[in-house]
């Protein structure tokens, strides 16, 4: 029996989720008027405003875990818990019409997100 290590893909996915949620929250943030042409007219800006800043922040940790010895299992946690949050939120308010359908392309890559996660293995539990 060997010993368990990070498979490379786990870093991979680490990297690319981090640098997605980065993208992801920076966008409202710096563009409001294109991603409300998008997603929709929010009524409450500052809630935008601070999902967005969740997102940078979920993402900037993910990129910064990566190089660690944890480090991908640090980020598969904030990658698993951030995308099942974001993909309820689509499938639950898109359904009441609270937002916009587009928001299920953004079901669609949260889910390929959990798939991504779930095929890799994370490796060392860490901190």
């Amino acid at each position: 029996m060997g010993e368990a290590r990070v498979p490379p893909q786990a870093a991979v996915v680490a990297a690319a989720h981090g640098a997605f949620n980065v993208v992801g929250g920076l966008w409202p943030l710096l563009h409001l008027r294109s991603f409300e042409w998008v997603f929709g007219p929010k009524r409450d800006v500052w809630l935008q405003m601070t999902t967005g800043g969740l997102l940078v922040s979920a993402g900037v940790a993910q990129l910064a875990a990566v190089p660690a010895p944890w480090g991908p299992a640090h980020a598969r946690r904030i990658g698993l818990g951030t995308a099942v949050t974001l993909l309820g939120v689509d499938l639950v308010y898109v359904p009441k019409g609270r937002i916009r359908p587009t928001y299920l392309l953004d079901a669609a890559m949260q889910a390929g997100w959990i798939y991504a996660w779930l095929r890799t293995r994370s490796g060392s539990a860490g901190p």
